[in-house]
């Protein structure tokens, strides 16, 4: 089992990323007025990203890319969430255990 060490309170960011079924999660947190929605915070990453490319077309295709860098640090945010438990992150993420194994593997997390 991957043992990653939760970030103190003071690190995490001011987001909050409610489970689609937060009622039946045991660390399922409710949002706080003001806090930013997922989404927001992808599009705003995503505009500021498409200005840094000031028309230059990205190679792959953004959303290749965009996949590509998500998919890691979700990963593992959500193994930290989770302390390392594998079973307890693929429901949250609403993946089969295997499927969560194989992409660690693939990105090189485990």
């Amino acid at each position: 089992m991957l043992t990653t060490p939760r970030a103190p309170t003071q690190l995490r960011p001011k987001v909050d990323i409610p489970a689609p079924h937060s009622e039946s999660l045991p660390h399922a947190a409710a949002p706080h007025a003001g806090s930013l929605t997922l989404g927001e915070c992808m599009a705003s990453s995503v505009r500021r990203y498409l200005a840094d490319l000031n028309g230059t077309p990205c190679r792959e295709g953004l959303y290749a890319r965009l996949l590509h860098e998500i998919e890691a640090p979700l990963l593992r945010e959500v193994l930290a969430w989770s302390d390392g438990n594998q079973s307890r992150a693929a429901e949250v993420l609403g993946i089969h255990r295997a499927t969560l194994r194989k992409k660690l593997r693939e990105l090189g997390i485990v």
